[in-house]
């Protein structure tokens, strides 16, 4: 007996349901999950989790209750995920080289890249100053207005990023205003203009200790920031400097396939080495 052409449609497309039902909502996922327990495979697919303490691919702060570093422990990079380290809220703080301006309600880039500086510097008892950043830590910019708009003798110059004393006094013959609460000095015709100051051109802060990630997640930091830990933990320990530095060494990852990336240093599983040192 022939079936009508409706039915026969519909059993074929319930057989083709039960045949992707199985092979892509069985079968598929099961094949991974094998692929997941290969031996040099499980300990990723897992998650990498090291003891109670955390993953290895997720940083964490090493911080108080309060938000001060733990003195005895290497410090991570900033996150500006979520409150910090944030896997359900990971993402950058989406400010780029151009953001020098402080608003009312956030710090532009560059101060937040010189407070930080200031604040591992006085950690590490090193220099924290940088470029383009004033003694107390805020961007050293200014709003300079020229008699033709962009062109001509400066008639007034503001330090935007500061309602006290401005950073310098006087920029190319006029005195430095400090800025008024509210005012947008940029649309009000003033050129912003970074001051380089003169801090030393390589910073003794590295980069990634003053710099979000992307994901906010980074669980590595440079060997350099690492290097400018380490008389802080050989002090806090009671260990050598060059005990230490081993420690480093030991756990410094080396560039993917030998010409990828940059070396990095662990920080979480340092830290497990430094406590079972």
């Amino acid at each position: 007996m022939r079936l009508p052409a409706w039915l026969s449609q519909h059993i074929a497309a319930l057989r083709a349901l039960l045949v992707m039902t199985v092979l892509l909502g069985l079968l598929y996922p099961l094949l991974f999950v094998a692929v997941g327990r290969i031996p040099g495979l499980s300990d990723k697919a897992g998650g990498s989790i090291v003891g109670t303490s955390g993953s290895r691919l997720i940083g964490q702060a090493f911080t108080d209750a309060d938000g001060n570093p733990v003195l005895k422990y290497f410090q991570s990079r900033p996150s500006k995920a979520g409150d910090g380290y944030d896997p359900t809220a990971t993402g950058a703080s989406n400010l780029g080289p151009e953001s020098v301006v402080d608003s009312p309600d956030a710090p532009s880039l560059l101060t937040q890249v010189c407070e930080r500086s200031l604040a591992v510097g006085k950690l590490e008892n090193v220099d924290g100053s940088r470029p383009y950043c004033t003694p107390d830590g805020v961007g050293a910019v200014l709003a300079v207005f020229y008699r033709d708009g962009l062109t001509g003798p400066v008639t007034r110059a503001v330090s935007v990023n500061q309602t006290g004393t401005p950073f310098i006094a006087t920029y190319e013959g006029v005195t430095v205003e400090s800025a008024q609460p509210g005012q947008d000095y940029q649309a009000l015709g003033g050129v912003i203009t970074p001051i380089r100051g003169d801090a030393p051109g390589k910073p003794a802060v590295p980069a990634d200790a003053v710099t979000t990630s992307g994901s906010g997640l980074d669980p590595d930091i440079s060997p350099a920031y690492a290097e400018l830990q380490v008389p802080r933990i050989a002090r806090e320990r009671g260990l050598t400097e060059d005990q230490v530095r081993k420690l480093v060494k030991e756990h410094t990852d080396g560039r993917a396939l030998g010409f990828l990336g940059e070396p990095a240093v662990n920080v979480l599983e340092l830290n497990l080495a430094l406590n079972g040192k």
